[in-house]
């Protein structure tokens, strides 16, 4: 080893430099560039693994700013009338969305829980009587076997402790998504800097006009979504009690949670609706049918239109599509966020197209 060269400054700081050439050192430039290849390769497939074990956790990060986006739109609308801070009406906002939620199960919580148990009651009873009809008809096993595939699947878990884990695992993602959210939605820009600072630096005017964009879209997809989860769940409610259905309440309310998950939200209000309305008799039933009709109808036909004109209007076909791919790859939460996926990739996709437009009219000018 040769003895140390002088010392040498760099940015004002003085630092002892090794003279000599390494033993590990690659001269030949053919060399050099295969490696470069191979180490490029090798870590698109070590990123792809890391994607493929860590899904769920960006999928909650990815929840996180979704709701950041929802806290942001509220932001932005109070900035509208209120000249004030927006640390001031971020906390406007968080504490308008908590009194409202306290308010609603504090003013209906009882008549929420008592519906809430004859809801499961009714829905097992009628569940039960399709089974037993299907079982008489030959087209399922009966209940004897039914239980005893049951009995089997259960054997190894306890249910009360699956159950118990399932509820706490729902409620820190829950907890984790709101804090995410909160943070990203107090100072955005902090987060944009990060990002842009990563990508290369001729990149990052593109980059920053097409993030900005798909931020846009978020806020105006979730606007939407819960203009349309509001008057969905309200017009069903009061459709309900007027017709006679039992539990007009909770179902409003089921209504216009699962209403943010469109097509496959409105197939299980609608069955749970039904399933509710026969059990008051017949013609319940019947009316049930005809209040789920009309709603969907009008919810498909005005508000639906209505709200994608000033928001985001995705083909229902290519949603449907990407839920039933998000649900098979990422359950329950890659449905829940299939939308926001659609429409920011949708928006990339928008703003590349136009980029290759503008690249070709410049080339085309040019010539």
């Amino acid at each position: 080893m040769s003895d140390p060269a002088p010392p040498l400054e760099r940015r004002g700081e003085r630092v002892t430099v090794t003279p000599g050439a390494s033993p590990h050192e690659v001269r030949d430039p053919a060399t050099r560039d295969e490696i470069r290849r191979a180490a490029v390769w090798l870590g698109m497939a070590c990123a792809i693994a890391l994607v493929v074990l860590l899904v769920q956790p960006l999928l909650i990060i990815f929840a996180g700013l979704v709701f950041a986006a929802l806290l942001d739109g509220g932001v932005r609308l109070l900035g509208r009338v209120l000249p004030i801070g927006r640390g001031w009406r971020l906390l406007i906002v968080c504490l308008v969305t908590i009194a409202f939620l306290l308010g609603t199960f504090y003013l209906a919580g009882v008549q929420i829980s008592e519906q809430v148990t004859q809801l499961r009651s009714t829905v097992e009873t009628q569940a039960m009587r399709v089974t037993g009809w299907l079982s008489a008809q030959g087209l399922m096993p009966g209940a004897s076997d039914l239980s005893g595939l049951s009995r089997q699947a259960l054997s190894s878990v306890g249910r009360v402790t699956s159950w118990v884990g399932t509820a706490v695992g729902a409620l820190t993602t829950l907890f984790m998504i709101m804090v995410i959210g909160l943070f990203v939605a107090m100072d955005p820009r902090v987060y944009d800097r990060g990002l842009q600072w990563m990508v290369p630096e001729a990149d990052r005017p593109e980059f920053a006009l097409t993030v900005n964009r798909m931020g846009r879209t978020l806020r105006r997809l979730l606007a939407g979504r819960l203009l349309g989860m509001a008057f969905e769940g309200v017009l069903t409610a009061i459709a309900l009690w007027l017709v006679g259905v039992p539990m007009a309440l909770i179902l409003g309310i089921l209504t216009g949670l699962l209403a943010f998950i469109p097509n496959i939200g409105a197939f299980i209000s609608g069955a749970l609706m039904v399933a509710v309305g026969f059990s008051a008799g017949a013609h319940v039933g019947v009316l049930a049918i005809i209040v789920y009709v009309v709603v969907q109808t009008f919810d498909g036909y005005v508000v639906i239109p209505m709200v994608a004109k000033r928001t985001v209007d995705l083909p229902p076909a290519l949603t449907l599509g990407t839920q039933i791919l998000a649900s098979a790859l990422f359950g329950i939460l890659g449905l829940a966020l299939a939308d926001p996926m659609t429409a920011m990739v949708k928006t990339a996709m928008e703003r590349r197209s136009e980029r290759l437009d503008d690249d070709r009219d410049g080339a085309g000018d040019s010539a």
